[in-house]
């Protein structure tokens, strides 16, 4: 029996019927269009399993290519490759790294049919407004930073790999910009000390970080609010630094870190300032989902670092967790460098891309109904990502926060303004 293209779905776009069977859902790959990325949503090992899981994947040509995957190696794989981006904008799935309508420059959007599942980051804490925006297309959203912490979904989980990566590359631009060697050495020349190197949240970036650090022969040290951390820090080589401040309730449901009290930060950083007086690197990772980064290094703190020391921001997207730090700038403080890179999973796109097709891949076959091919809304981890459907905001907390700025002074509703901060990137100090 011949398959024909199906409309009547409630999507509204193609799947594939054979007799009364659905078969395949057309799934969409694009080339990323935000600034300066380099990853791509799908690699091309993960085509056999969608298409097993029943999907028909289209790729737009040259979406792998500057994360080092060829046209060819896709098609290989079984996908479809197709230079027209309208094309592939008229899958019933489309997957992307940075979700379409994530800017308010983004022209994908309107080109979506009522329907259309969007699978990617969208940053729904941080710029609710946004979500709101593609809700009324019609655009099922589904966010990826939402998935939960639960032993199940731990193969999904996209915000612990760009953490990952996160952590390692930030080391290796301390090292980079350090004027002295990481290790030990004993040379005719005479011995070489140790880098020391202060890494500030031990969520899976901070974990990252302490162990690349140790790996390349420095002494890590590492401090976290969760001291139920500490044997993690140990188990990668690092020493725990204890910090006499009750932090009280430091982590949310989800695992991940919650902000606390000014209060307590500024106790924190009164004794933390000998520990970043005393480091050659400091590292931080306390990035709070959706809210501004806690100032953990202060200017004085700074100060007080020898010349030529070098500061690695991850909280640079949302203001940073170091009073100096500019995102995307690398600050000269009398001799101290303060770096705020905002998207370092970018700038290893082969493995990140690796691991963030694993994750997506395993996401859909989880949250897809395999008889109906529906998303499954019986399923918590389905509930949990899905911020809009049906034209609206569903999703609980990011309906609080648009609850929240409709309620503040009007003005303030302007969606191009949350739109314009810094999109997450991942790297979560919970993660």
């Amino acid at each position: 029996m011949n398959a024909s293209p199906c409309l009547d779905s409630a999507y509204a776009v193609r799947y594939i019927r054979v007799g009364s069977k659905m078969t395949t859902i057309k799934l969409g790959v694009l080339r990323e269009s935000w600034p300066k990325e380099a990853r791509v949503a799908v690699v091309p090992a993960s085509i056999p399993e969608l298409s097993k899981s029943g999907f028909e994947v289209w790729v737009e040509a040259g979406a792998g290519r500057a994360a080092g995957y060829s046209d060819d190696e896709y098609a290989s794989k079984g996908a479809r490759v197709t230079s027209s981006r309208a094309e592939v904008l008229a899958s019933a799935v489309l997957l992307q790294v940075w979700a379409a309508g994530l800017s308010p420059d983004d022209e994908d959007l309107e080109r979506l049919a009522p329907g259309t599942i969007v699978v990617g980051l969208v940053d729904p804490l941080g710029r609710p407004a946004r979500a709101q925006v593609v809700a009324a297309r019609g655009v099922t959203l589904v966010a990826l930073e939402m998935i939960p912490r639960i032993t199940r979904a731990q193969s999904m989980d996209v915000l612990s790999s760009m953490a990952t990566i996160s952590g390692y590359k930030a080391v290796l631009l301390a090292a980079e910009r350090l004027p002295r060697m990481f290790p030990m050495l004993m040379t005719a020349a005479g011995t070489i000390s140790p880098a020391r190197v202060f890494v500030i949240g031990a969520g899976v970036a901070g974990l990252q970080a302490c162990a690349t650090a140790k790996r390349l022969g420095a002494i890590v040290r590492a401090y976290d609010v969760r001291a139920a951390v500490k044997e993690q820090v140990q188990s990668v080589g690092a020493k725990f630094v204890e910090i006499a401040v009750a932090a009280g309730d430091a982590e949310d449901k989800g695992g991940y870190a919650k902000a606390l009290g000014e209060d307590f930060y500024e106790r924190q950083r009164a004794l933390m300032a000998e520990v970043v007086a005393e480091s050659d690197v400091v590292i931080t990772t306390a990035l709070i989902p959706g809210q501004k980064s806690p100032v953990l290094v202060t200017e004085p703190m700074v100060k007080s670092m020898a010349r030529g020391s070098v500061i690695v921001d991850l909280a640079a997207e949302r203001g940073g967790n170091c009073a100096l730090t500019k995102p995307d700038q690398t600050i000269d403080a009398e001799g101290v460098l303060v770096l705020g890179p905002t998207n370092l999973p970018s700038t290893v796109p082969f493995h990140a891309s690796q691991m963030y097709s694993k994750n997506v891949t395993s996401l859909l076959k989880q949250i897809y109904r395999k008889d109906s091919r529906d998303l499954n809304f019986d399923d918590e981890i389905t509930r949990a990502v899905v911020v809009a459907s049906g034209g609206k905001v569903v999703l609980e907390r990011v309906r609080g926060l648009l609850d929240e700025a409709s309620g503040s002074a009007t003005g303030s509703a302007s969606g191009s303004a949350s739109g314009s901060a810094g999109a997450s990137t991942g790297v979560s100090e919970g993660a």
